[in-house]
């Protein structure tokens, strides 16, 4: 804590917490920055497992989820809420607010625009996972969804990788055609509207959507392409189909939260597509220089987890101080 903040505490007064917006946030770190944030944490000897599980309450709206973390020298909370109606109110399908704690004595170091922290976050974990499992020479990215975490991916898949085209997979016709233009605009890729078939020529998939039902026949894929899901986070929804899975090299944020939350994941372990033993770690591969299988299709399999959360916001709010990111 500041000095400032310390004498508060003793004073017992509440101390000032500022409130830092998206627009802040945005200008002092990219989403390079926030990959290696991340990276750093799980090189230093985090391990995901040992981060608590999301806390769920349904609600008339949609539903509100809890997340808390605590490592290093900070701890803090992701209030979330999803409400299935707001897309077609112009409101964001997911939004949230982050509450930043002093590690030590939990005192409120800032809140955060927790729904900015969530799509860069999710976004930066992906291009990580892309970074060790894509194959270098990657061109093509076939993007499921046409929300803000479609258009994060884009922006962040093509900061690790050299993509020079991007084909978008919506159902609407008006927001996949508003990402392709962002698209070419502000990446400068060639970008158009396709169909789930356009995965038969792809170096990337990304599945940035609500399904619960895979998007795409598996036997499309060719050998050697790398899969990305992070839409479903409930033991009944499902991104991708058991072909897509099977002998695939499976990559999961952590054995724990996969085997908890990830339908795609739990779904092929029921039917027999996946094997317990076929399950690996992103701390993993992180940590270790191994390669996958030339003609295996690579899955990257993401639910979202609280200490992806503080590692970022940790990092965005000591550049914000001007002190050195550290986990």
């Amino acid at each position: 804590m500041s000095g400032a903040e310390d004498a508060a505490v003793r004073d017992g007064r509440a101390p000032d917490v500022p409130f830092l917006t998206a627009e802040a946030l945005a200008g002092c770190a990219t989403v390079l920055d926030a990959v290696d944030a991340l990276a750093d944490c799980l090189t230093g000897g985090f391990d995901p497992d040992d981060d608590p599980a999301r806390a769920a309450a349904d609600v008339p709206a949609g539903r509100l989820l809890l997340m808390p973390a605590a490592f290093g020298d900070l701890a803090g909370v992701k209030l979330v809420s999803i409400a299935p109606d707001n897309p077609d109110r112009g409101v964001p399908l997911v939004q949230a607010l982050y509450v930043l704690l002093d590690g030590a004595t939990l005192t409120p170091l800032a809140t955060l625009d927790g729904t900015y922290l969530t799509t860069l976050r999710t976004s930066a974990v992906s291009a990580l996972a892309a970074r060790r499992l894509a194959r270098p020479e990657s061109r093509s990215l076939v993007l499921f969804g046409a929300g803000v975490q479609a258009w994060a991916h884009a922006r962040s898949l093509s900061r690790v990788l050299p993509l020079r085209d991007v084909q978008v997979v919506g159902r609407d016709p008006g927001r996949v055609d508003a990402l392709v233009g962002r698209i070419r605009d502000e990446l400068g890729l060639i970008a158009s509207a396709a169909g789930p078939e356009a995965v038969a020529e792809a170096d990337v998939v990304a599945c940035c959507t609500t399904a619960r039902q895979p998007l795409f026949a598996g036997e499309r894929l060719r050998p050697g392409t790398t899969v990305i899901a992070i839409g479903a986070y409930e033991p009944d929804a499902r991104e991708l189909d058991d072909a897509t899975l099977r002998g695939a090299t499976v990559v999961v944020e952590s054995r724990g939260s996969a085997l908890r939350e990830a339908g795609d994941v739990i779904q092929a372990l029921a039917s027999g597509a996946l094997g317990p033993d076929d399950l690996t770690t992103l701390t993993t591969w992180v940590r270790t220089d191994r390669e996958p299988p030339p003609a295996a299709v690579r899955v990257f399999k993401g639910t979202g987890m609280s200490w992806q959360d503080l590692a970022v916001a940790g990092m965005l709010h000591r550049r914000l101080r001007g002190a050195e990111p550290a986990c």
